[in-house]
């Protein structure tokens, strides 16, 4: 459904994205993730036709985005981090402008807007100005958009931000229903969020994919998938000592509170059974004991800070991107 090779976005000298290849098939839901800066929002730019790339393909349900924009438009949904509205319109007017925008006949244009406004939760303010709705709010009718045209894409910039924890739960699981008819390419910094609601992830920085794949296959990438945590009543040393010395394990923390040791182990399988081994060994209580999947969002801060100018990064100011000089209010 989208279709991407050596994809490359530069303003200048200064490179946006470079060389990005992926595919993203039919019905799944993929996280496009990465730090403020790497380049998310110019690859959908790009994929929404906003901006031509600099080399490479790109495809979008079988339509080039080059060669074949327009048609690349029909079957694309997009809502921007920063939804560009109209304050002074009122929804109801504003999604009927987008619709004739979108080429839609007048009852498929009204159909859609009830349609949209129930699933995005706006019905009950559709006729309130735009300009006197919450963030959160104007974010919804940026969703509502996006829906309107039904299109077989959905690429949504951060499609939770302004939106209150039990906003984001609904928006999660709308993005859930809307797998079932549309394939979904989504960039969030809620990454929780992400992993209970896509299938794969892409992970990108400095213009870069660093890491791709699903849950599983992230833990693998990094090359730690799973963690053991327990509470052992032994001396912290010789804990820290003994776990790290067990098959497998790469990485061993431990820290004595309220009498017990805290122990902490990394290994790319559960090391659960040998550390109990271990302490029935040792004559060590055991007062807790619970095995931890590697999560999304330490996947995500070990892939970057993997990447060989993290540091440097850290240390200096980021590099500026150059201002656009028009930005389009609302496009077809």
């Amino acid at each position: 459904m989208i279709e991407v090779r050596d994809l490359s976005k530069f303003y200048g000298r200064f490179r946006a994205v470079e060389n990005l290849t992926f595919s993203i098939g039919e019905g799944e839901v993929v996280g496009f993730l990465g730090p403020n800066g790497a380049g998310k929002t110019t690859t959908f730019r790009v994929l929404t036709c906003y901006h031509p790339a600099t080399g490479g393909t790109a495809s979008v349900a079988g339509h080039d985005v080059f060669t074949d924009s327009m048609r690349a438009r029909q079957q694309v949904g997009y809502l921007p981090e920063s939804v560009p509205l109209y304050p002074e319109m009122r929804i109801r007017e504003y999604l009927r402008f987008r619709g004739k925008l979108r080429g839609l006949d007048r009852p498929t244009r009204e159909r859609r807007i009830g349609e949209v406004a129930q699933r995005c939760w706006i019905r009950d303010v559709i006729d309130r100005p735009i300009g006197q709705l919450s963030k959160g709010y104007r974010q919804r009718v940026g969703l509502a958009d996006a829906l309107l045209h039904n299109p077989r894409v959905l690429i949504l910039d951060e499609p939770t931000v302004g939106l209150d924890p039990v906003q984001i739960r609904e928006t999660g699981e709308l993005i859930r229903e809307l797998a079932a008819t549309h394939t979904v390419m989504l960039s969030s910094h809620i990454l929780p969020q992400v992993e209970a609601t896509c299938q794969r992830m892409i992970i990108i920085h400095r213009g870069r994919i660093v890491a791709q794949g699903t849950l599983a296959d992230l833990q693998k990438q990094v090359g730690q998938g799973a963690r053991v945590c327990a509470m052992l009543q032994g001396p912290e040393k010789d804990v820290l000592a003994a776990a790290r010395g067990l098959p497998g394990v790469s990485d061993a923390q431990a820290a004595a509170r309220d009498g017990w040791t805290h122990v902490t182990l990394s290994a790319p399988q559960d090391v659960s059974e040998a550390l109990l081994g271990l302490c029935g060994a040792r004559g060590w209580k055991v007062r807790e004991l619970r095995h931890e999947e590697l999560r999304l969002e330490e996947i995500f801060v070990r892939c970057i800070m993997a990447q060989p100018d993290a540091a440097e990064a850290r240390s200096r100011p980021a590099q500026p991107r150059p201002k656009e000089k028009h930005k389009e209010k609302a496009h077809a």
